[in-house]
């Protein structure tokens, strides 16, 4: 029964939440309103199917790519950039003023280089997730402790063995801490690219109903986005106990 707990835990609060909505919007007509058990309704029979296929699956596509790419560049450049003083001063103004111009922002001038085809979107939040995986995997690399570096050094760890159990693990809390930022970024950003310029996708055909009234299946759209962040989340939540097992005993050490 131990492991009901946190599962009861977990979904005690949107259980709250879905019973205080139904209850608020039982009695509305107002058709712009959605309703939890209509929402479900409006799921089943619009989404589960082949809208499952030719929409929601070419998105999953994009995003997959995308911040698979994000990961790879952003953690090599990252520990190539944070063990190196003199990248770190080349690159630095120039990581900064890329970093405060908002992603969606490059949307109109990909579209008329890269066209609206997957090119252009997957671009885009290749580059939004990008700069919290690099700039957290500098940080990592540069913030190793001075006393196991020295001591490194004193054992005449060198080249990839000094890499592998030193530098990586040190940067390695940092590092899943820019991939969970940038989780919610690319489904964002893949949301936001659909809408403005595309063929398919859950952004375009939530817009799509937007646009033709069919407001059941448009929150049902939305319900299917929030679903796909919360089975990122679980997914992350999975691989960072896997790899930082060693980081958090050591935590829970040093507590006591």
């Amino acid at each position: 029964m131990r492991f009901l707990r946190p599962v009861a835990t977990a979904l005690a609060l949107p259980i709250v939440i879905v019973a205080v909505w139904w209850a608020a919007t039982r009695g509305t007509t107002n058709p712009f309103v959605p309703k939890p058990d209509l929402m479900v309704v409006d799921l089943v029979r619009t989404w589960i199917g082949p809208l499952m296929a030719q929409q929601v699956l070419p998105s999953l596509y994009r995003l997959g790519i995308a911040l698979a790419a994000a990961i790879v560049v952003g953690i090599v450049l990252g520990l190539v950039i944070g063990t190196s003083v003199v990248a770190r001063k080349l690159t630095g103004p120039i990581f900064e003023f890329i970093r405060a111009v908002p992603p969606p922002v490059l949307l109109p001038v990909l579209l008329l280089v890269m066209g609206i085809d997957d090119r252009s979107k997957i671009f885009l939040v290749f580059l939004g997730c990008l700069w919290p995986i690099l700039l957290n995997t500098i940080d990592g690399a540069r913030a190793a402790d001075s006393v196991l570096a020295a001591t490194t050094v004193s054992y005449g760890l060198r080249g990839w063995v000094r890499f592998r159990h030193f530098t990586l693990p040190s940067a390695l809390p940092r590092i899943m801490t820019g991939v969970r930022l940038a989780l919610p970024i690319s489904l964002i950003l893949m949301v936001v690219s659909e809408m403005y310029a595309a063929l398919d996708g859950l952004g375009y055909q939530v817009m799509l109903f937007k646009q033709t009234f069919e407001t059941g299946a448009m929150w049902a759209g939305i319900l299917i986005i929030g679903l796909i962040g919360i089975v990122m989340a679980f997914l992350y939540s999975a691989v960072e106990r896997r790899v930082l097992g060693w980081y958090r005993g050591q935590r829970e050490m040093e507590k006591q």
